[in-house]
């Protein structure tokens, strides 16, 4: 009976793996990103359990679901893309938007210039954008180091 019992929980396992695997790519790094966070995820769950021995159990299930959020802000740019939204505060939404442009050779061709590119205050713009997008690259690397320093600390504890 426990033969059984241990092949269905496997086959289980497995089948719960597949969605992610099927999308994933063996040359992109968020393929193992997004099979950490699933087995993480399956793992706080576990330790959300009736069937959980640890005292602890629910500390550390509430630390991996911090890891996973952590891992979702760093790894979607969430600030890595915050300087987009700072310069759209000061100068409207449509600061980004894309104009075609010719190049006159009557073949069609052109090329995308950023609305912002041909307003008076462009150079201003491009300043301030490259200032807010280095402060906003630095914070991503930070979050990013944080992350995993975050995870060195606790991963050895979260087994039950």
């Amino acid at each position: 009976m426990y033969w059984f019992k241990r092949k269905y929980t496997q086959i289980k396992r497995t089948l719960s793996f597949l969605p992610i695997i099927w999308k994933g790519y063996d040359r992109d790094y968020m393929s193992a990103i997004d099979l950490f966070k699933h087995q993480l995820g399956r793992l706080a769950t576990t330790l959300e359990g009736e069937t959980a021995y640890g005292l602890d159990s629910l500390l550390k299930a509430q630390r991996i679901r911090t890891t996973i959020r952590l891992l979702d802000k760093v790894y979607d740019d969430f600030y890595g893309c915050e300087y987009q939204s700072k310069i759209e505060k000061i100068y409207g939404e449509d600061v980004y938007d894309f104009e075609f442009e010719d190049t006159g050779k009557g073949d069609d061709s052109g090329y995308l210039k950023h609305k912002y590119e041909y307003w008076n205050n462009a150079d201003e713009i491009r300043e301030l954008n490259q200032f807010l997008f280095h402060e906003s690259n630095t914070k991503q690397k930070k979050a990013h180091r944080i992350l995993w320093k975050y995870i060195e600390h606790n991963i050895q504890s979260w087994w039950d």
